[in-house]
């Protein structure tokens, strides 16, 4: 089947009639990463499914996470076993599914006098991490001298370390692992719809027999009927729980985490760190491409959900460390070239901090039918799918004498690989640079495209051979664009911009280079007014002032 699955809002009034006169066994409510993976999942094993996003798909927490497939470590403090040792493992699962997508990355974690890790305690703890986490081969972990850890990372301080860990991650691009989600789960029948508010049940015998959504383009609202209801709506399962009257027992407790993005120039770390804080928490910086980015905070949250920004305080906290950490940096707000503020949906703990509260997911079904899903972590998700469409088997076979298969997907591979290895992976960036480096294309640009898109670059590059413009820069975000519109369901400049490419973050002059190009493209395909563009260039404006200034006389 082609990689590059025709998916997109262009011809939404029939897909919106189509999708109100079918019948479903499963509605999903959520286009974050658990809702995609149940998506995949659930369709994967026969089910027919409808996936319900109230904004664009990885609007929330899958867009904002600090964008790593990890085993955590810090739980291991915690003595958090069981969580090490699935999401250890799923690392390796979620690697083979994607790995042009989900990509290693060593990690460095530096020993210093006064430090929250010994030597010893360090040393059996990556050790226990290796066994929990079924780490073979290279990525075992190795116990490095402070002369080997100073030839890795020159930047750490000399005067306090005493040497390191270095062990085995994943960098991923959150957004991106959600999208290849859905996408990957349409081979399967799914029908997924973006900018789709639910705001109420369909109920039979006072039981959620579907749900009542209003379309957020044409501004209609639609009644569809399914066998069972998910709510894995991320910050927003207890608003769906008060409208189902279920919101009784757990609930969420809500933290806010934030990351910074600097020039590489600015910090030029030679590879991922995880470090100290003098508060006694861990922090990342995380080189990706022409910047690093630093991370997390992790506080807790009571204001807007839908709009989550870095303050000054949350700025200032992160420098602070980052120039503590490594005294040839001296970071300051002006050298921020972009951030992102996200949300963790986590189950509430009376009396627990909001970096002590567990990020275990669990599943609560109401009186009403009603399936719910909180908490967990973006390595986990495939697990935590698994787990909730175990939840639909059982209730299937009890109710209806419908027995399904067993999850299978961890041997489906996602949208854009037929990777066996990284090393594919690595080659076939080269191939594509040795394509586009006559055109003055840098190894950067190959490394963005297929890290991206994977093989589904071969189809963003027949359309950029079809473009014409002089600039061979804009050429080829164009191609992007008119494939994202095509195969991605991307509405409007944003989803691009953002979700689609993460340029907001991690390129952003070119977000700004390429603004119009870009509008003029969404423009064509959708036909967009004016008065339709104004707004958007005006909200994408304010993201950028929201993401990239950091003044102290910022209002």
């Amino acid at each position: 089947m082609s990689q590059d699955i025709a998916f997109s809002n262009i011809g939404r009034k029939e897909k919106l009639q189509k999708i109100a006169t079918d019948t479903y066994d499963l509605i999903v409510v959520g286009g974050g990463i658990t809702g995609a993976g149940i998506a995949l999942d659930a369709s994967s094993r026969g089910l027919k499914v409808l996936l319900l996003e109230k904004n664009d798909f990885a609007s929330g927490t899958s867009s904002k996470s600090t964008k790593l497939i990890h085993g955590g470590l810090r739980y291991l403090k915690q003595f958090d076993f069981w969580l090490v040792k699935e999401v250890g493992s799923e690392r390796a699962i979620v690697h083979k599914l994607a790995p042009h997508l989900v990509i290693p990355e060593k990690m460095l974690l530096p020993l210093i006098e006064g430090g929250s890790y010994g030597k010893w305690l360090t040393s059996i703890g990556l050790k226990v991490y290796d066994i929990l986490a079924q780490v073979t081969g290279d990525d075992k972990r190795q116990m490095l001298e402070k002369k080997e850890a100073m030839k890795l990372e020159p930047l750490l301080p000399k005067k306090i370390l005493n040497g390191a860990g270095y062990y085995a991650e994943y960098r991923t691009d959150d957004a991106r692992l959600t999208l290849e989600n859905v996408k990957t789960s349409l081979k399967f029948g799914t029908q997924a719809l973006n900018y789709a508010k639910v705001t109420d049940f369909v109920y039979e015998n006072e039981q959620v027999a579907g749900v009542i959504f209003k379309d957020e383009v044409f501004r209609e609202e639609y009644s569809v009927s399914s066998t069972y209801v998910i709510n894995a709506a991320g910050p927003w399962v207890d608003e769906l729980r008060s409208v189902n009257h279920s919101k009784k027992g757990k609930r969420l407790h809500l933290t806010k985490g934030v990351h910074l993005v600097f020039p590489k120039e600015k910090l030029p770390v030679q590879q991922s760190v995880y470090f100290d804080i003098p508060d006694g928490r861990m922090m990342f910086a995380i080189p990706r491409g022409k910047v690093t980015y630093i991370g997390t905070t992790d506080t807790n949250y009571n204001a807007d959900k839908d709009h989550v920004t870095t303050d000054i305080a949350d700025a200032i906290y992160l420098i602070t460390a980052v120039n503590h950490m490594f005294p040839d940096i001296h970071l300051e707000l002006d050298d921020i070239v972009s951030s992102w503020a996200g949300l963790r949906p986590l189950i509430h703990e009376e009396g627990k901090s909001a970096s002590e509260l567990s990020r275990k997911d669990e599943i609560f079904t109401s009186d009403t039918g009603l399936i719910s899903i909180a908490g967990g972590k973006l390595t986990g998700y495939r697990k935590m799918a698994e787990r909730t469409v175990n939840r639909i088997a059982k209730h299937m076979e009890e109710d209806h004498d419908r027995k399904l298969e067993p999850c299978t997907t961890d041997k489906i591979p996602l949208c854009g690989s037929d990777f066996k290895k990284y090393k594919h992976v690595k080659k076939y960036i080269a191939t594509v640079f040795d394509r586009l480096h006559d055109n003055g294309f840098t190894e950067y640009d190959a490394w963005y495209l297929v890290t991206t898109y994977g093989k589904q670059t071969e189809t963003i590059l027949e359309l950029y051979a079809q473009i014409k413009a002089e600039n061979l820069q804009e050429r080829m975000i164009r191609a992007e664009a008119q494939f994202t519109i095509a195969h991605e369901m991307a509405l409007n400049p944003l989803d691009f911009f953002i979700r689609r490419t993460g340029r907001l973050y991690f390129d952003i002059d070119s977000v700004r280079n390429f603004m119009e190009p870009i509008f003029d493209e969404f423009q064509k395909a959708f036909g967009y007014t004016l008065e339709e563009m104004d707004a958007f260039k005006k909200e994408l404006e304010e993201e950028l002032e929201d993401h990239s200034n950091f003044s102290l006389d910022r209002a």
